[in-house]
């Protein structure tokens, strides 16, 4: 018996040593989960009246004139994935002219498991979300279970709109990976609501009252903290990202950053809160707070949105929609569903190809494509070596 026991400690020790060697040598890593869109439908979603497409596993295109509904396809996928439209948040606004309601259909295969997921809305009703017949109870449960990344010409937003656009950036991509910091950020922004509130009505009522206006104080403190904290490891490791993918698309030589600016790398947001109590009431809002924080996107030490070219503003986009990709992608263990909206009309031929280019690797997820143009679309596609669907829409209203 002790013999045997060695025999065996002794074929153990070898099988280790192989398969550590066979690991290094051949770089095994875990495998992504795998998901796909299989199928979507449509029924009175903005201008698409009743549409049901069958997609590819990689490459899907959706091609036709300007007014056709195809950003509206794309804008139903991203709305399956988070509830909401990318272009338009106003539920009501995205039901088509003349019915009352609305429905957006995705099957899905994720992990070998057939998904359903359906999105409808009715005029004076709240929205619902259901997965496999059941609906939500929270709708931020749902976000991150349908990763996806979506690129834009509205993403210029984030270059030439005020500092919510691009803290809602930060969200978002943070959101899909942590579920904690989304309840956190619906807990902050519900308290800084009732705050504000508060301030008006002492105002409104000629009153104060410290006591109450400290309770807000401290919940504010406790969720703005960990969201503070939350965004600033985040912007960390995002970072070089980031970098790596503005280099990998850029001819220029330019230096390029992104930098997180936040009151709480001065104070605490309770102190904060507490030392300009008069400001807040003069004000009737919240001066102080997480709901303040910028991201400063740089090139070569300046704001990007006044020195940097419309070239290396879009390279600087594009990296940044790449970079949070990555970001999902290595946090989820799921490659993102990447929608392309309009991109061969608003970017030059060698980005195109770039974004084109990641597709062309076995490891990448499924992609969604939007253009005016189905020949040169079809030619770019034809180079990658992937499967894909050409879509042409046609005879729709106006989107």
């Amino acid at each position: 018996m002790e013999f045997e026991r060695i025999n065996i400690s002794y074929f153990l020790i070898i099988c280790k040593v192989e398969f550590t060697f066979f690991s290094k040598r051949f770089k095994i890593h875990n495998p992504l989960i795998i998901m796909v869109l299989q199928k979507l439908s449509l029924l009175n979603y903005k201008n698409l009246e009743s549409e049901t497409f069958d997609f590819d596993p990689k490459i899907n295109c959706f091609v036709g004139n300007n007014g056709v509904g195809k950003t509206n396809v794309l804008d139903a996928i991203y709305h399956l994935s988070f509830g909401k439209s990318y272009f338009n948040p106003i539920t009501t606004q995205n039901i088509k002219h003349g019915t009352d309601f609305f429905v957006v259909e995705g099957m899905y295969a994720k992990k070998n498991t057939a998904e359903k997921i359906v999105v409808s809305a009715k005029k004076g009703q709240k929205k619902v979300i259901k997965r496999n017949g059941k609906a939500y109870e929270r709708f931020s449960d749902h976000i991150g279970f349908l990763p996806l990344v979506i690129i834009s010409p509205a993403d210029r937003d984030l270059i030439i709109e005020g500092s919510d656009t691009r803290r809602k950036f930060i969200d978002g991509v943070i959101s899909q990976r942590d579920s904690e910091y989304l309840h956190n950020l619906i807990k902050y922004n519900k308290v800084l609501a009732q705050r504000n509130s508060l301030l008006k009505y002492f105002v409104a009522n000629n009153t104060f009252n410290q006591d109450t206006l400290d309770i807000y104080n401290e919940q504010l403190h406790v969720f703005g903290t960990s969201i503070f904290g939350k965004r600033t490891a985040f912007l960390e490791e995002f970072l070089p990202i980031f970098l790596n993918r503005y280099k990998s698309i850029s001819s220029g030589n330019e230096q390029i950053n992104l930098i997180y600016e936040s009151q709480l790398q001065e104070n605490d947001l309770l102190t904060l809160l507490q030392n300009n109590v008069a400001k807040d009431r003069m004000a009737q809002y919240t001066n102080f707070g997480i709901h303040k924080d910028d991201l400063i996107l740089e090139i070569d030490g300046h704001p990007i949105k006044k020195f940097g070219s419309q070239g290396q503003q879009k390279s600087y986009l594009i990296a940044l929609k790449l970079a949070q990709f990555d970001f999902i992608k290595t946090h989820s263990k799921t490659n993102p569903i990447l929608l392309l909206d309009d991109i061969f009309d608003k970017l030059d031929e060698t980005r195109v190809a770039h974004l084109i280019s990641l597709v062309d690797d076995e490891n990448f997820g499924q992609i969604f494509i939007s253009d005016t143009h189905a020949e040169r679309t079809e030619e770019v596609i034809k180079k990658v070596r992937q499967t894909y669907k050409m879509f042409p829409l046609g005879n729709q209203e106006k989107e």
